[in-house]
């Protein structure tokens, strides 16, 4: 079973990818799922900037890929906090949804 935010929201977060659906679905494998499309979000950071040093691609090309990782990253990131928050407050973790690059990008820190 897909967890509802992906039922409802699967083009919102593109970067996070959709999980297989299964019987045997558990959150946890949600969360491992999110951080490991972090990790690919990172990893990729680095090999744009390594691609830049190589001059391999522009400067403008980095900014602009490095624009949407970053904002994927957030939006990433700000899914799996709010997942852990209804976990512990003993809430469904599968309730939470992506929220859009806007709404993410225009938090008051």
């Amino acid at each position: 079973m897909l967890p509802l935010f992906l039922k409802r929201h699967p083009v919102i977060l593109p970067s996070c990818p959709a999980l297989p659906a299964s019987d045997e679905y558990h959150p946890e494998m949600d969360d491992k799922t999110v951080l490991g499309r972090i990790n690919e979000l990172v990893d990729e950071e680095h090999k744009l900037r390594n691609r830049l040093s190589a001059g391999e691609i522009s400067a403008d090309e980095e900014r602009a890929r490095l624009k949407e990782l970053e904002e994927s990253l957030d939006q990433c990131w700000d899914l799996l906090r709010r997942r852990r928050a209804a976990r512990d407050a003993g809430h469904d973790p599968d309730a939470e949804q992506a929220h859009s690059t806007d709404e993410v990008e225009n938090y008051i820190q």
